[in-house]
């Protein structure tokens, strides 16, 4: 291992700060779209924590919303409340996993096939979902996705960075101005205290918060802590990014926030677009404070066309199926994600975990762990 870098403000690390925010920026704004939820308390929280990170860690550790958690609010349209239990049902659960130092007890648990079925039932679900912001106004949806495909045509070809989000987030943003005719105020969005009530903890712990874990064990600690020694030959331990997912959540969900996670995707993404050191996520978190005081007023979220939500979500979606692809089981994988979209997300992952080990005892072997 070597030792860890100083942190960096430079252009590579700049260039790298935006790398996820394909990931990050479809997935809040959708949610702030069909819930209650306060888009700049949001964001607000996404800065301390990418700023947090940055220091903490000294590498681009990204912060990402949890995608079964976004995916599932997008689709049923759930209150703060419900959205905030899960949060701290996650917290909870994801501090005591890294303080007690389980999580190599834990990941033995879950097959590799199944976890790939949830990516699947995500982005079967948000397929579904984007299908009516794009058929509700097919003229900016059909821009939208014009524009990312370009850039991922220009990512794939000559390694232009992939900032097509926060492009389509602009230009969507520019023309509800044109038309609304007057921009709102900006405005320091500020944490305001969010209680769920019985039933909102056992809605969340059944709906929301059983799917994540598998998804959040694997890809936000696991295989991050995997990359980390591939890119920077610094391993950070999975009992560290489980404690800070752990306090990241209880600490913001209850006070406004989404819950959060790392990601293997998004620290590859900043890696590639330059991404070094801890400066990447605090210019990320400074960023983000900037979309903060622009989306504290709610009425900002109505200036941008809906078409775009549609376009964004559609390539979020892309990116979990392929995701998904990468399997030892195709069919554990099809039977998980199908019932997912057909039941719920819960029901498919326990079928699909039952599926497993059903077929594991007929063939006298143990189901393969996740590799993330």
């Amino acid at each position: 291992m070597t030792e860890l870098p100083k942190i960096r403000f430079n252009i590579h690390e700049a260039a790298g700060s935006v790398g996820d925010f394909g990931t990050i920026l479809p997935i809040v704004l959708g949610v702030a779209l069909v819930s209650d939820i306060s888009l700049g308390t949001v964001f607000l929280f996404f800065t301390v924590w990418f700023v947090a990170a940055g220091i903490f860690y000294r590498l681009p550790v990204p912060i990402e919303p949890m995608k079964a958690v976004g995916a599932v609010v997008i689709a049923e349209g759930l209150a703060a409340p419900e959205i905030a239990a899960s949060g701290i049902i996650i917290g909870v659960i994801f501090l005591l996993l890294g303080i007690t130092k389980s999580m190599g007890a834990v990941q033995k648990y879950i097959p590799q096939s199944v976890i790939r079925g949830v990516q699947l039932g995500l982005a079967l679900l948000l397929l579904k979902t984007s299908f009516g912001f794009v058929a509700s106004d097919l003229l900016w949806a059909a821009g939208g996705i014009a524009i990312i495909l370009l850039f991922w045509i220009g990512n794939k070809r000559w390694s232009i960075p992939d900032v097509s989000a926060l492009v389509v987030l602009f230009i969507g943003i520019g023309a509800g101005i044109l038309a609304f005719g007057a921009l709102p105020p900006f405005a320091l969005p500020l944490p305001h205290l969010v209680i769920p009530g019985w039933g909102d903890f056992t809605f969340a712990a059944w709906q929301l918060v059983l799917p994540q874990i598998p998804l959040t064990l694997t890809n936000a600690i696991l295989a991050t802590s995997l990359l980390t020694i591939d890119l920077y030959r610094n391993e950070i331990k999975p009992d560290r990014l489980s404690t800070t997912i752990g306090i990241m959540n209880l600490v913001s969900c209850p006070l406004g926030g989404f819950p959060m996670c790392h990601g293997a995707g998004g620290l590859a993404a900043q890696h590639r677009f330059g991404a070094r050191t801890g400066g990447a996520c605090i210019i990320a978190g400074i960023i983000l404070f900037g979309f903060a005081l622009f989306f504290a007023s709610p009425e900002m979220l109505t200036l941008i066309p809906i078409g775009i939500f549609g376009a964004l979500l559609i390539f979020v979606a892309i990116a979990l199926g392929e995701a998904s692809l990468k399997t030892e089981s195709y069919l554990i994988t099809a039977v998980t994600g199908i019932l997912a979209i057909i039941f719920s997300m819960t029901i498919g992952f326990l079928a699909g975990l039952a599926l497993a080990y059903i077929l594991a005892q007929f063939s006298k072997e143990k189901p393969k762990k996740s590799d993330g």
